[in-house]
């Protein structure tokens, strides 16, 4: 099995910057594309941005210009830096990958448990 863990959250004042990692574990044959997303109070889970195995990107447009999302594969691990932080930005943010175990013929799709953002007014 692969096992996600997201770590790196925190709270920090409007402005500020946050460096959020998401590392995987386990039986791993095979990740392909890795994901974060975000989750506010009361509100729907949103993906924030993707990245490719082949490192190619894609943020969306309410963080265009503050985030960038990027991967090291030798560590199986995925980043979220997270510039010009807003109070808007508070929320849970979560990492999935599509990953193929040892022993298995079919991805499937991972999630962490989450790691809290507050970001301060």
């Amino acid at each position: 099995q692969v096992q996600l863990v997201e770590s790196g959250g925190g709270l920090v004042q409007a402005g500020g910057s946050l460096r959020l990692s998401c590392a995987a574990s386990g039986s791993i044959f095979s990740i392909n594309a890795m994901r974060w997303f975000r989750q506010a109070p009361g509100e729907q889970r949103v993906m924030v941005a993707t990245i490719t195995s082949g490192g190619s990107t894609n943020v969306a447009d309410s963080v265009k210009g503050r985030f960038s999302v990027s991967r090291d594969n030798a560590k199986n691990t995925m980043y979220l830096q997270m510039n010009s932080l807003k109070p808007e930005d508070t929320a849970v943010y979560y990492c999935n990958a599509d990953a193929r175990a040892m022993g298995v013929l079919v991805f499937r799709t991972y999630w962490g448990p989450g790691t809290q953002v507050t970001v301060s007014s």
